[in-house]
């Protein structure tokens, strides 16, 4: 048995539902140098408000807080509950160290100790 709310009482529950993610998410994506928050995240996409969500497409930057998570190639995908969603093409975790070009060998020194240190 399948049971629908009025259109104005399910839009209200969507509403209150969407407020409540906005106030307990941290996430952000930066598009464009403007910041724009995101109400949830998934391993393939994330969601904004649907009222002020603008249609991103391209290249975002997504933030928890201030920490730099992840640079991400998005598409707009749908609509749905109150909630704009958006889908992964690319989504590359960002690292604090740079890429090597050469492999590191596990058995080499960490540290060099020189003759000429004092006792």
């Amino acid at each position: 048995m399948e049971f629908q709310l009025p259109r104005e009482i399910q839009a209200g529950l969507d509403a209150a539902r969407v407020d409540n993610l906005r106030k307990a998410s941290r996430l952000r994506i930066v598009a464009d140098g403007v910041q724009h928050k995101v109400l949830r995240f998934w391993q393939t996409g994330f969601s904004m408000d649907a009222e002020t969500a603008p249609h991103l497409r391209g290249l975002v930057d997504l933030y928890d807080g201030s920490v730099h998570l992840f640079q991400c190639l998005i598409v707009a995908m749908d609509e749905e509950g109150g909630e704009m969603r958006f889908e992964f093409k690319r989504a590359t975790r960002v690292s604090e160290e740079a890429a090597l070009d050469f492999e590191r060998d596990p058995e080499a020194p960490v540290g060099l100790i020189s003759v000429d240190a004092p006792h």
